[in-house]
């Protein structure tokens, strides 16, 4: 198999595990007894690593078809930009549609840390359009 088509089935598999753990959110009783995985009381941690596996599988996408010089790298800046991007959005739906059980500064925590994500792709995404 050639190396890029590694790539290809590399973020199909993230791309995979990354909607399997979002469909937890849903279905938190049905899909682990499925998948016969552990249950957790909290599907908090779960989905924002399904973000990230999709991060990670956009990440490799933008590598497979990465095609210039001069081009965003799928496991360099672009992957960097995907993952902050695809967890940040999965934290800020946590916490504008989960009804998180967490203190206020938790919160405050964790829009911190959300918007940190964002802000970070967006000025990385900025500059690379600029050059």
């Amino acid at each position: 198999m050639k190396p890029s088509k590694v790539l290809l089935v590399d973020a199909l598999i993230n791309l995979i595990l990354g909607v399997l753990l979002l469909l937890i959110i849903p279905f938190p009783e049905q899909l682990p007894e499925l998948l016969g995985v552990p249950k957790v009381k909290q599907i908090f941690y779960p989905s924002i690593m399904g973000g990230v596996f999709i991060g990670i599988a956009i990440a490799l996408l933008i590598e497979y078809y990465r095609n210039t010089e001069y081009g965003l790298v799928g496991l360099g800046l672009g992957g960097a930009i995907a993952i902050n991007f695809s967890g940040g959005a999965v934290l800020i739906g946590w916490l504008i549609f989960g009804k998180l059980d967490i203190p206020i500064y938790g919160r405050v925590f964790l829009w911190i840390i959300a918007i940190i994500l964002i802000v970070i792709s967006s000025i990385k995404l900025i500059m690379h359009n600029r050059k």
